[in-house]
């Protein structure tokens, strides 16, 4: 298939312009005017449009087993929602077990992802150390193309990693050229926590972010960063959703250290009243972790955003409906954590940010696609419309307008965290890998016709690094 995107303005993460832009065999292979296309190819008007690239969600949770249960949202029709909203990719995760090989599990994973509809990537979790976990790191890198490791720091007597993983996976992600990654909450804070509400009678869901209280959150983000800096590591911290992380972050940064944050759409734009609903259902919809804080909270993230020290958005899509939810009826401990959002993701932050000034479109396409594909090396094959890329496209129409709705969304879960809102800006066409997916409320997904992206190693920040390392390291005294 052959297309040509007519009339638009161009708007990549550094500058916005008018202009064509033809798509041929998966790539971008034109931009600019008069462009010389063959007749044959199909013609998309996009006048008063914009034409951006394709949204990156970094941190996703298709079919995750979890808490006893597995979450409601498979490949296909996670990546198949994502597109209707102009998301052409995603990073899911890689989760091993306590014990459970790292190539066993993320050949599980890749089985499951066969099916997705657009094009996906994944990071690989560190939930145990040994030999045969470093070994099996060096196979990913080196063979699949996984260039990022995830560390639980929560979820204790799980997947929870300890200090001393953190140091020999961070040691081992610094060999390979791999960007390490946190989630920053303290688990045995949390775990004290929760059986301090639980003792109390608190059992409903309002005893999660009791249990999880931004405290937690910022002592690990700066124990993460802390280590990372002893261990010559740059650090992605994901779903940063309070002040306490994202001081630390911006501390970490003005001190010249390689840390990135990641915020989540939800945790801008729904705050932690949520989890005073007198109505179970509603108020247990909405656990996840971290969980959603107060608007002070969410003001210091769209000033971390604006601010540049928050580089990307995601959303932690990880669905369960009202029926995995209730395992946790009368223990809030016990109720499945996760959310949805990859479909709505690009058109509320359109909505919150750049209507209301918060944002530039430039801004707004560093923080939904280019961030992400930079941070993690796929840059410029995704995150920029540019002849050679891949022809991950939406075109973006910023007077279009709906009201989202688990009644009418395409995501496969019961419940919307954004339900009723009325968004302005909408994607009108969805490009992926040169193909027509998302026509103006026509959703043309196809099963498996999403490409699993190798992600290369030693992004070129490594070797800044280590160059500065060796001009700042002191060695052994000579001595008599």
């Amino acid at each position: 298939m052959s297309i040509l995107i007519k009339g638009g303005t161009v708007v990549n993460a550094d500058t916005s312009f008018l202009a064509d832009v033809y798509c041929e065999d998966c790539l971008i292979k034109g931009v600019g005017e008069h462009l010389n296309v063959p007749s044959t190819a199909e013609v998309i008007d996009a006048s008063g449009q914009y034409v951006m690239p394709g949204g990156i969600d970094p941190h996703t949770h298709m079919q995750l087993p979890f808490m006893g249960t597995v979450a409601s949202e498979d490949f296909y029709t996670g990546t198949a929602a994502g597109l209707a909203g102009g998301t052409t990719s995603i990073i899911d995760f890689v989760i091993p077990a306590p014990k459970q090989s790292l190539m066993e599990a993320y050949n599980e994973w890749r089985g499951w992802a066969e099916k997705s509809a657009a094009d996906y990537s994944f990071h690989v979790a560190v939930t145990w150390w040994d030999e045969s976990v470093h070994r099996d790191m060096g196979t990913l890198v080196a063979d699949h193309g996984v260039n990022s490791f995830k560390h639980f720091m929560a979820y204790k007597n799980a997947i929870m990693a300890d200090d001393e993983i953190l140091v020999n996976s961070f040691r081992r992600c610094v060999e390979l050229g791999a960007i390490p990654t946190v989630h920053a909450e303290n688990g045995e804070l949390v775990f004290q926590l929760q059986k301090e509400m639980l003792a109390q009678g608190i059992t409903g869901p309002e005893g999660h972010p009791l249990s999880r209280p931004p405290a937690v959150e910022g002592e690990a983000a700066n124990r993460a960063i802390k280590i990372a800096e002893v261990m010559n590591a740059p650090l992605y911290v994901v779903h940063v959703s309070c002040k306490d992380s994202l001081d630390a972050i911006v501390k970490a940064r003005n001190a010249g250290q390689r840390v990135y944050g990641e915020c989540l759409a939800g945790h801008l734009l729904v705050d932690d009243s949520v989890y005073q609903n007198p109505d179970f259902t509603f108020a247990a919809a909405h656990v996840m972790s971290p969980p959603f804080r107060s608007k002070p909270h969410q003001e210091a993230l769209w000033q971390g955003l604006q601010s540049g020290n928050l580089q990307t958005t995601a959303t932690d899509h990880c669905c369960f409906c009202a029926d995995q939810k209730a395992m946790g009826k009368d223990d809030f401990s016990q109720i499945p954590n996760g959310t949805a959002g990859v479909e709505d993701r690009m058109t509320v932050l359109w909505d919150a940010g750049v209507n209301t000034g918060r944002l530039t479109m430039s801004e707004f396409v560093a923080a939904t696609s280019t961030n992400a594909a930079k941070i993690f090396n796929v840059y410029p094959r995704k995150g920029v419309i540019s002849v050679g890329s891949d022809a991950d496209i939406v075109v973006w129409d910023p007077q279009g307008s709906r009201t989202i709705s688990a009644k009418t969304h395409y995501q496969n879960i019961d419940f919307n965290i954004f339900e009723g809102r009325k968004v302005k800006g909408i994607a009108s066409h969805t490009i992926s890998n040169g193909n027509l997916v998302w026509v103006d409320g026509d959703l043309r997904a196809v099963r498996g016709a999403g490409r699993y992206i190798k992600r290369p190693a030693f992004h070129p920040m490594f070797k800044a690094m280590d160059t500065f390392k060796q001009q700042h390291t002191q060695g052994a005294v000579k001595r008599k």
